[in-house]
């Protein structure tokens, strides 16, 4: 086994737990200020968030929740305007402080930062998105902590492809044998898995927690604070309570 050399984040629901009070609301605020009368409710939401991406969520709301919209002659222009709008009101919510890191995030990237370990994020949306969050909800040089952002449209095919993963290791120069990702989703731990990852660990949230996760070395409710210890929901935890590099590296190492 080759050695451990980074950590790979997925963003929304992994860092932060970020769907249902903030991507959801914003993406009604936006439907508002153009006066559409869509209403995203939390429960629609969660079945719209087995598509990945923003604008391809608009798109398959579209093909399967509101086929009676009359559809505008340039619909990708009509959806990508729509996406700028939410992402425009997402941002301020995080400027507002609205969105915090989950439990544990801030603690095992400060570990991982003293270390010397490399860190990345792999995700799906937007790079506006995430420098946003990391500045807002974690610390403002925050971005600079990870060598790599992998985000948004920066290759075509979206999560559960892999290439969101193969392009951030590609760019860092390395091999998935020595990376571990982190990821809260079905799709997440698939995009991971076909990228050769074969470390991953998943913390859920209310929209994931059923969710399939074949191919996760060790899924829990939360990273986990001292005072707020990690629920074990599948997996050897070997006796541990938070997720540290301690634990990190017995996953990596198969124990």
């Amino acid at each position: 086994m080759a050695s451990l050399e980074a950590l790979i984040f997925d963003v929304d629901g992994t860092l932060a737990d970020t769907e249902k009070d903030g991507h959801r609301v914003s993406f009604n605020q936006a439907f508002q200020e153009i006066g559409l009368d869509w209403e995203w409710s939390v429960e629609l939401y969660g079945e719209l968030l087995a598509v990945t991406g923003g604008k391809e969520r608009i798109r398959h709301y579209l093909d399967v929740f509101n086929q009676a919209f009359e559809r505008p002659a340039d619909l990708d222009g009509f959806i990508a305007d729509l996406h700028r709008r939410k992402t425009a009101h997402y941002t301020r919510m995080l400027a507002e402080g609205a969105i915090p890191m989950r439990n544990g995030v801030k603690r095992l990237l400060q570990e991982a930062r003293h270390k010397g370990l490399r860190l990345a994020i792999a995700t799906t949306t937007t790079p506006a998105n995430v420098s946003a969050l990391l500045q807002h909800s974690l610390e403002p040089a925050a971005e600079s902590w990870f060598e790599v952002i992998a985000a948004g449209d920066i290759v075509p095919a979206k999560k559960p492809a892999p290439d969101i993963y193969t392009w951030a290791m590609q760019q860092m120069q390395l091999t998935p044998e020595q990376c571990v990702a982190f990821e809260d989703s079905e799709n997440g731990v698939k995009s991971a898995y076909d990228a050769g990852i074969r470390t991953i660990l998943v913390t859920t949230n209310a929209y994931t927690v059923d969710h399939d996760f074949n191919g996760a070395s060790l899924v829990v409710d939360r990273l986990g604070e001292t005072q707020e210890p990690f629920k074990v929901i599948d997996g050897n935890a070997g006796g541990k309570q938070l997720v540290d590099l301690a634990l990190i590296e017995s996953l990596h190492g198969g124990f």
